[in-house]
């Protein structure tokens, strides 16, 4: 690539679901002057300090690394500016770019989104496209602005889901979705000749952050919503009912048409139940279970939801 051609760039990303969009960086044949990533946080049970994933990657390949609890100081901003960047690269970072900050690079700053804008703003897009059935999702290349992903898109990759998939499943192909939009739009952002779609606000909706309480299973819900909610929450929150007065964690279930219903007298308003044979669970204890489906697995879980009724 010509000297001319190539572009300084900063990184901004914290979780695996960065990862393949840097590695895309590091294999493109543009400059990494730095990557921005969350400081290092307590995990595990010795809640030892731990670099993000982004960070480990970018110590790896040598490349300066910036770690700021916010990017609204003016010593931030300085030292974002003597990086003097052509563009800002942001994949899930987790803190807010001021206007200071997005106006810094000669390009300005560019995300990779995990939905196929307006659909599916903010922080969850992934779990909130399973949840609520969609059928289609995808990843969105946009320059940003001050607002929470309603800057105009550049690029925009769809990406079926799968009837049975899981959301971490779905995270991780359009992680690497994500990597190879950002390689195709990386030509068009240089030349400009990129089309630039303004977002139509009318169509747009909100991914809220996950919440562990919406976890917790309410049998009086559809089969396919119950579903929906175990594959979505999988591997975070993960779905959950009470179990001889523990929480059970479900980690993969199956809908099947006919059977005895789960819970006897519950208002399904389909023409068939929600039989919920385990396949994967784990007590609050942390000792595992897997089985097959099976008519005992089925009474067991009408009891647990006889324990979840009574504890409401």
């Amino acid at each position: 690539m010509p000297m001319s051609d190539t572009l300084r760039i900063i990184f901004a990303g914290t979780p695996d679901f960065a990862v393949p969009s840097l590695r895309a960086l590091l294999d493109s044949g543009h400059r990494l002057v730095g990557v921005y990533t969350q400081p290092d946080r307590p995990a595990g049970r010795g809640r030892a300090l731990l670099a993000s994933p982004v960070k480990q990657l970018a110590l790896e390949h040598g490349l300066p690394v910036f770690q700021p609890p916010g990017l609204k100081t003016d010593q931030a901003l300085q030292t974002l500016r003597d990086l003097h960047p052509d563009l800002m690269v942001v994949v899930a970072y987790g803190l807010i770019l001021p206007k200071s900050v997005l106006g810094a690079p000669r390009l300005g700053c560019i995300n990779v989104h995990a939905s196929l804008l307006p659909r599916w703003r903010g922080a969850a897009p992934i779990q909130r496209a399973i949840l609520t059935g969609d059928e289609l999702t995808g990843i969105t290349i946009m320059r940003m602005d001050e607002g929470l992903d309603t800057g105009p898109m550049l690029l925009q990759r769809p990406c079926p889901i799968g009837p049975r998939e899981t959301g971490g499943a779905l995270h991780d192909r359009l992680a690497e979705l994500g990597a190879e939009a950002l390689r195709a739009a990386l030509p068009g952002i240089l030349s400009g000749a990129l089309p630039v779609e303004a977002q139509d606000g009318s169509r747009a909706t909100y991914a809220a952050k996950l919440d562990k309480a919406e976890a917790v299973i309410d049998w009086t819900r559809s089969n396919r919503e119950l579903d929906r909610q175990v594959r979505a929450f999988n591997p975070w929150p993960v779905a959950q009912t009470l179990f001889q007065g523990k929480v059970l964690r479900v980690w993969a279930a199956e809908p099947r048409r006919g059977g005895e219903p789960v819970l006897q007298g519950s208002p399904f308003s389909e023409s068939y139940h929600f039989c919920f044979p385990f396949l994967w669970v784990q007590l609050a204890n942390f000792m595992e279970r897997k089985a097959e489906p099976s008519e005992s697995g089925w009474a067991e879980l009408r009891e647990a939801q006889a324990m979840t009724a009574a504890n409401d």
